[in-house]
């Protein structure tokens, strides 16, 4: 097969949008030079794609209906069975519908992707399914995993379990969702502005954000290589720790990995608190929208780590303000330029491509009319800052996150953890179907606050369910060193121990 060559007239439009000027016996030219270049193309199209083997056997599964499906956190159900034994042997999981499960439909939320089929597996996948887990699915996400809400998946929202017709939170929405029902015992989950933490917390679980580039991104959608993250979610610390033994550590396959360090997290879930030094963070409970219910329930929460032995001081760190600013430049042009230009993978990395996502992915194009407000506001931010400034502050955004690492670095040269609430204010109804542009998309970031900024920084962080307020869950964000999710995991567990958040 040959690619097709373009005409005269092609290269003449081709070279006006790069803002050269040709005249028609230049562009002829130039033509007759191409053609050694396209035959390298063509070259290239006669070979078969280099994608990873797929094992296990499973079927395209199929939609389930509203009686099976009532809080809409089920996007496609099958069931995938792993091997006969190993450390997930017994256990069921769903898997955010940005994850690639050969042969079953992912959407991604939007419309605009329905129809597409993976062709491989995730490298998590493979990992899960090698010790012994069984997958029923895939858990609903939010229209390109762009919301903290869960009203932007289409066609419909998420109910969170507490409460019908409240926020389940997002992006993350039907993994959170599904585990807290108890319809799965784990689920993989997302994050780039909070998107395994903020559902986590909504819906009274456990979600931790791994520290950057701890586990493969390989085999899902991306939406900026520089913050994407992905982690599990549980009811219990336990199956958290577990479930990232499994995950954990590199697949020579992501450009977001390098010097990773993998630990035995079940080792830390005994040791207890006693000694720790715990710094709760000022400024993470001072942000505008804090709810004074929520901010009191982690602030005691906090007072039963010094019952339990661990040394608790209240700390500042102004720069917790400034990486959650450095998402906005980072975020909306690098998702403007990696996400929608490059078809889902962008450009310049080593790595394993989905050629069949981008190929599906580049139609959005035809129907961005279908994108959701969150998704073209974000763009238009995006596009604005790369046409006009040229990409600068994004540029000076990625130097200045160094800053913003290296003060969380230094406080936590003297403190083990920091802490903070998860999310500012408890789960809120979901807005109506004819909501304005401007309730809609303040609906889907109103909680993005303390969680955003992890994502540019690159820290470990995981929401630990610690009261109720109104009957809604309340979520306490534990952070870490580089690579030491164990003693979050070390203080999770005495916490869970010691509380029984659901009667605080």
């Amino acid at each position: 097969m040959t690619i097709e060559r373009p005409t005269t007239t092609q290269l003449l439009d081709l070279a006006s949008r790069l803002h050269i000027q040709l005249t028609d016996a230049q562009a002829e030219e130039y033509l007759a030079m191409m053609q050694a270049n396209f035959d390298a193309y063509d070259q290239i199209d006669a070979l078969p794609d280099e994608i990873p083997a797929v094992h296990y056997a499973r079927d395209a599964g199929y939609r389930p209906n509203a009686e099976e499906n009532p809080l809409n956190a089920w996007y496609y159900k099958t069931e995938v069975k792993g091997a006969k034994a190993g450390k997930l042997s017994g256990r069921s999981v769903a898997l955010k519908d940005n994850v690639a499960l050969a042969g079953v439909p992912m959407m991604n939320g939007s419309s605009t992707l329905e129809g597409f089929v993976p062709s491989f597996d995730a490298t998590i996948v493979t990992r899960m399914l090698d010790e012994g887990v069984t997958i029923l699915g895939k858990a609903t996400c939010e229209h390109f995993c762009l919301s903290g809400g869960s009203h932007t998946s289409d066609p419909a929202p998420v109910h969170n379990p507490h409460r019908y017709g409240y926020a389940a939170g997002g992006s993350s929405s039907g993994s959170a969702a599904l585990v807290a029902s108890g319809e799965v015992d784990l689920a993989i989950a997302c994050d780039q502005g909070g998107s395994i933490r903020i559902p986590s917390s909504f819906c009274g679980v456990y979600g931790l954000k791994p520290t950057f580039g701890l586990v493969p991104y390989t085999g899902i959608m991306p939406i900026e290589n520089t913050f994407d993250h992905v982690g599990p979610v549980s009811r219990n610390v336990r199956d958290n720790a577990l479930l990232l033994e499994v995950l954990a550590g590199d697949d020579g396959l992501d450009p977001r990995q390098y010097a990773v360090k993998k630990d035995d997290y079940l080792s830390y879930l005994d040791r207890g608190v006693k000694g720790l030094k715990i710094g709760i963070v000022r400024e993470g409970f001072e942000l505008p929208n804090m709810d004074s219910r929520v901010a009191e329930t982690v602030r005691h929460a906090a007072a039963e780590f010094e019952k339990l032995g661990a040394i608790v001081e209240e700390i500042s760190l102004p720069e917790h303000y400034l990486a959650g600013a450095l998402w906005s430049p980072i975020g909306c042009e690098g998702l403007t330029a990696q996400m929608m230009h490059g078809n889902g993978m962008g450009f310049n990395w080593k790595g394993q491509y989905d050629i069949r996502l981008m190929d599906k992915h580049k139609d959005w194009r035809k129907q961005a009319d279908k994108l959701s407000p969150t998704l073209k506001i974000c763009m238009f931010v995006g596009q604005y800052g790369i046409e006009q400034y040229g990409g600068k502050y994004y540029a000076k955004a990625q130097n200045i996150a160094r800053r913003a690492r290296a003060a969380y670095d230094q406080k936590l040269t003297e403190y083990d953890l920091l802490l903070m609430p998860t999310v500012l204010i408890v789960a809120q109804p979901l807005p109506d179907q004819d909501a304005s542009i401007t309730e809609y998309i303040s609906k889907a970031f109103e909680m993005i606050g303390n969680t955003a900024a992890q994502d540019i920084t690159g820290h470990p962080a995981m929401s630990v369910p610690c009261g109720v307020v109104d009957g809604l869950p309340v979520g306490m964000m534990l952070i870490g060193r580089y690579f030491a999710e164990g003693t979050i995991y070390q203080a999770a567990a005495a916490f869970e121990s010691a509380v029984d958040w659901h009667h605080r």
